[in-house]
């Protein structure tokens, strides 16, 4: 590794690390049970695309949704790992209920606790991030951070794999195994982090008042906005998972497409964070767009295994490029005891971009086919690129 790389992950607070591994442990326990959820749901359960379309954008928007109240409930209080705590506790606690269901209804409810769990913890650990890194390397933190949780993303799938070759394609008892490390999560949580000592006696404050919110600035708004757009064009990698099973990969095997997209989101969040230390904001975000509508183009114009792993490994490189990135924009475009409100607000509008991209993906798969839904993500890129283009980032650097 060089020096340098080597010792700006040196600077980077012990608390980051921890949160970073917290994360890797929830994403194995979560992908071990999301990489197959889509095969469940169809093969075993008799959903249609359009089902897997519109849980997955219900489970995914919840989480988002959740996020802004839980960030504004982390202002109030001057406190953040409380709320982290129980949103790791109730997404550890609602993954049997996945191994039990009968029926589509009840993964729908144990995917809706789930992100409300995810939902609750999210915001509360952005901010603590922010809160306890120095504002010269938030990039390299948020990196690392998303890193490590995307280390889980793959690690989870490469274990669902390999549980399901062993015990002959027994979705239930993989499901079973996937309790443990969000346990561990748990309780890596509660004993390893701390929350930083503050030099003054915290007074609640309504991080909601017009007052406040008018604090948030221009700056930030334009981060919201321009991360509800990006959403909108992404939809659910569930449909990558789908692409991949049209090809006729085994059953078994067809996780491996997420590890695939998730390695190289794991080995790209933290070089282009720590890039986003030192470079223009708006031109990452263009380049995460050009990579993201080849990803599109790419899957949409065949199944085979080859193109597939080729537009899945482009997705991956667009999430470490962007996910990131946004994280450290609203930070730096957010005044320090508004971070959770602030990281909520951005995710509810990112969330309600989720519901539509999905819902509508599902349609589109459905009545015309896996291509035409990748061609249409290709063009809401090409009107996210419109809308970058219109307006450069007021914190651009």
């Amino acid at each position: 590794m060089p020096k340098i790389a080597k010792d700006a992950l040196n600077k980077i607070p012990n608390g980051v690390w921890v949160l970073g591994f917290v994360s890797l442990l929830m994403d194995i326990s979560s992908e071990m049970i999301h990489s197959l959820l889509p095969l469940f749901m169809v093969t075993v359960l008799g959903a249609s695309a359009l089902t897997v379309g519109i849980i997955e954008g219900i489970a995914e928007s919840t989480a988002l949704l959740v996020k802004v109240f839980s960030g504004v409930l982390s202002d109030y209080l001057g406190k953040r790992k409380g709320l982290a705590v129980f949103g790791y506790a109730l997404g550890a606690l609602t993954k049997p209920m996945f191994a039990l269901a009968a029926g589509v209804g009840m993964v729908l409810t144990a995917r809706f606790m789930d992100r409300v769990g995810k939902g609750i913890r999210g915001a509360p650990r952005d901010a603590l991030i922010a809160d306890i890194t120095p504002a010269s390397i938030r990039g390299a933190a948020f990196g690392l951070r998303q890193s490590l949780d995307t280390v889980g993303a793959f690690v989870g799938p490469l274990l669902g794999v390999g549980l399901m070759l062993l015990w002959a394609n027994d979705f239930r008892a993989v499901f079973w195994v996937a309790v443990i490390p969000g346990l561990l999560a748990v309780a890596l949580l509660a004993f390893g982090v701390h929350e930083p000592e503050k030099t003054e006696t915290h007074k609640p404050l309504n991080p909601i008042s017009r007052a406040n919110l008018a604090r948030l600035g221009t700056a930030y708004w334009w981060v919201v906005g321009i991360g509800a757009v990006f959403t909108l064009a992404r939809f659910s990698e569930a449909f990558l998972v789908l692409r991949a099973a049209q090809g006729g990969v085994p059953v078994a095997l067809v996780p491996l497409v997420m590890v695939a997209m998730n390695v190289i989101y794991a080995a790209s969040a933290y070089p282009f964070g720590k890039l986003s230390d030192g470079m223009s904001h708006g031109k990452l975000l263009a380049l995460g767009l050009v990579v993201l509508i080849a990803a599109d183009l790419v899957l949409a114009t065949d199944d085979h295994w080859t193109t597939v792993l080729l537009g899945v490994g482009l997705w991956g490189v667009h999430m470490g490029i962007t996910q990131g990135l946004l994280a450290r924009m609203v930070a730096d475009a957010t005044p320090a005891d508004l971070r959770g409100t602030a990281y909520g607000l951005f995710n509810l509008m990112s969330g309600l971009a989720m519901l539509v991209a999905s819902v509508l993906a599902g349609l589109l798969w459905d009545q015309f086919g896996a291509s035409f839904t990748f061609y249409a993500g290709a063009v809401f890129c090409v009107i996210a690129a419109f809308a970058l283009a219109w307006r450069s980032a007021p914190t651009d650097r």
